[in-house]
């Protein structure tokens, strides 16, 4: 069955936009089993838009760029597979696609088979250029269906960024996935802002259909496609990629894993924050508490009152797992360290109850011990801290 738990993979577009080649793509599906990303779970190799000519041929069909992939697509397929991995294409609902290359309106049932006799495996499908009198819903249902009448099977990866409020529909056309967001850039309040927009519709996602919070930045240090604003620094890519793992998400990598540093490779390896991304019953976290950051106003003798309030700074996450397992997780957004705290109660565990949690650091591994009736912790400015978690009687 494609995608019981959030697809995991590797996409061209944040790194590489439209540099794209079959060689690029050989040595990024060497990589992915060399470095150990998909003993790790990332499966999916996927070359986003700028791949084909500019015109379809005579007959209608798409032209992969000879200059960028001269041996056809079916040999990049063929090749990607040979590495135990599935290869992965881009096209788009419009009329062209975001770079202006041709695209699959009134043309799915052809592109479909097209991509199914090369051996695709995943369809990111965009937005772009869209008619303004065509019906959203339909033509990506339309699409769905071209897939499924090729007889292979093909992750339907529906991005249309929220239009019609697709979160309502998408599952119900077929999609494995769909973004309902903008895209994302490689900097902090990006991704920040993606996620918060979505922490009230992650319940809308489970297995078989997931909300994509789009491509991860994590490790690409302001270099390349998406790259503007400041650069982010390692919590802060931490903060991303543990967000993206906390909502259950689908995680395609979008940085060149072959200058991938070993900080971040480590990161996005993580086994346990993996595993809470991919965990069996796909549970959207759970918002304990937000809370406002407070600090001095410093000039005081012009101010008002002599404190002022951020908000949308402080978060507190419990995150259900199988198996009674449990991810207790503090996001500081503000800049400072802030001291965070969770009082038991409000994750259901009250002192009364003769229950606590055994927590262990997800990054470090460290083990906390047995911790009853509250957890208290400082955390860095732009930084979290997660906690995988066992209920423990006292």
């Amino acid at each position: 069955m494609i995608a019981k738990t959030p697809p995991m993979g590797w996409n061209s577009w944040n790194t590489f936009g439209a540099n794209i080649s079959e060689q690029l793509i050989f040595e990024m599906a060497d990589r992915m089993v060399s470095d150990g990303y998909k003993d790790a779970g990332y499966e999916y190799l996927v070359i986003d838009d700028c791949w084909s000519l500019k015109q379809r041929d005579e007959n209608g069909y798409l032209v992969p760029d000879p200059a960028k992939f001269p041996h056809g697509m079916k040999a990049v397929a063929d090749y990607v597979h040979s590495k135990g991995l599935k290869f992965g294409m881009y096209s788009c609902s419009g009329i062209l696609t975001c770079a202006g290359y041709p695209s699959s309106y009134d043309h799915e049932y052809q592109d479909a088979q097209t991509f199914a006799d090369w051996g695709v495996d995943f369809l990111k499908y965009d937005f772009c250029n869209f008619p303004e009198n065509a019906d959203c819903k339909n033509r990506y249902l339309t699409m769905s269906m071209a897939l499924k009448s090729t007889g292979r099977e093909i992750l339907f990866s529906a991005c249309n960024w929220g239009h019609r409020d697709c979160w309502d529909w998408m599952r119900s056309v077929g999609a494995h996935m769909y973004r309902s967001t903008g895209d994302i850039f490689d900097n902090f309040r990006s991704f920040v802002g993606i996620f918060q927009s979505q922490l009230n519709r992650l319940s809308q996602s489970g297995p078989f259909c997931f909300n994509d919070m789009d491509m991860l930045t994590v490790g690409m240090y302001n270099k390349g496609n998406v790259a503007i604003g400041k650069p982010c620094t390692d919590d802060e890519y931490r903060v991303q990629f543990s967000l993206w793992c906390l909502a259950g998400v689908p995680l395609m990598l979008g940085a060149d894993l072959r200058s991938m540093s070993p900080a971040m490779k480590e990161l996005v390896q993580n086994p346990m924050l993996l595993a809470m991304d991919q965990d069996a019953e796909c549970r959207p976290p759970y918002l304990v508490n937000k809370r406002l950051v407070c600090e001095p106003v410093e000039d005081r003798e012009n101010a008002v009152e002599p404190l002022r309030f951020i908000e949308d700074q402080l978060y507190t996450f419990l995150k259900v797992l199988s198996d009674q397992e449990f991810v207790l997780a503090y996001y500081n957004l503000y800049e400072k360290e802030q001291e965070m705290l969770c009082t038991f109660s409000d994750i259901g565990i009250p002192y009364a109850s003769g229950y606590g949690l055994e927590m262990t650091d997800v990054f470090t591994g460290e083990k906390l011990g047995k911790v009853r009736d509250y957890h208290r912790v400082n955390v860095a400015g732009h930084s979290c801290k997660l906690y995988h978690c066992k209920m423990v009687k006292f």
